[in-house]
């Protein structure tokens, strides 16, 4: 039987699962937002969906697998306000379903650690809204749901690299803030283990073995490219973004035991040194 693999919101992180899944004959079938995304989509094997506007009922039919990587908005999960009653009517035919959430659901613990089954406890607006939708698509009866809390993402394209060559790059200090993070090709890996053995109704974080100070990471960047460590700049005085400010309102360290416990995978890049050295090899390579 094909398996095809219906993926809303196909970005980043599906993008790197597809390029796991393509040379093993999967059907991918991914929705864009934008027309202008789908000759991209399509010269990288993925069947493009203009979506919402598309009739998703015939790729609906179709999948076998379903993930989803749409964030929620004011009104929720934009997936489940246009399609839930389909999604719900075809909950017997997926044999695996993927929501791909975010740590942030955690709140913050202070620079302590938190695993799979710490109370969600969201402090932001973003946080509240995944957990809101999280529990939307855990209330669909018999869908054969995985949920995925994601670290912060980086990986190629996504890296500290160009912020420190072009001088904008700054070490925010915050006395005890600590972050994880996850490079994009482990996300795959994760999410193509799980593929391979489904676990309904389970929760895994998916970050690397490392949760460190955010500056630590730009100074090690710019040790990597030979070039000044950024300026430190006190957290209380710094000129931010409301979105980036938000994300120092948490300091947490994710537990990862479970993706290798369970799933057996085992993570390419461990730890930010080890990201960031091959990120900026394959940048010199390429």
């Amino acid at each position: 039987m094909e398996k095809t693999l219906l993926s809303f919101g196909h970005g980043y992180s599906a993008m790197a699962l597809s390029r796991l899944l393509l040379p093993r004959d999967w059907r991918i079938i991914g929705t864009t937002r934008s027309e202008d995304k789908a000759p991209k989509l399509m010269a990288d094997g993925i069947e493009p969906r203009i979506w919402p506007g598309a009739d998703m009922v015939p790729a609906l039919n179709a999948a076998t697998h379903v993930l989803i990587s749409a964030a929620p908005g004011a009104d929720g999960d934009p997936v489940l306000a246009e399609l839930r009653d389909e999604i719900a009517a075809r909950a017997g035919q997926f044999a695996w379903v993927g929501y791909l959430s975010t740590t942030g659901v955690y709140g913050d613990h202070q620079g302590g650690w938190v695993d799979e089954n710490t109370p969600l406890t969201p402090a932001t607006k973003r946080g509240i809204a995944r957990v809101e939708a999280e529990t939307a698509w855990a209330s669909i009866p018999d869908l054969p749901l995985h949920i995925f809390r994601l670290a912060g993402i980086y990986g190629p394209g996504r890296g500290p690299f160009s912020k420190v060559r072009n001088g904008t790059a700054r070490r925010i200090i915050k006395t005890g803030q600590v972050f994880s993070r996850t490079h994009v090709a482990d996300i795959a890996r994760v999410l193509a283990a799980s593929i391979a053995k489904p676990n309904p109704g389970a929760a895994y974080n998916v970050c690397d073995d490392d949760p460190a100070p955010p500056q630590d990471v730009i100074a090690y960047a710019a040790k990597l490219l030979g070039l000044p460590i950024p300026p430190s700049v006190d957290y209380e005085t710094a000129e931010m973004t409301p979105m980036a400010r938000s994300f120092y309102a948490e300091s947490k360290k994710v537990r990862n035991d479970r993706i290798k416990d369970e799933l057996g995978v085992e993570l390419l890049y461990p730890d930010y040194k080890s990201g960031l050295k091959a990120l900026l090899a394959q940048e010199i390579g390429a």
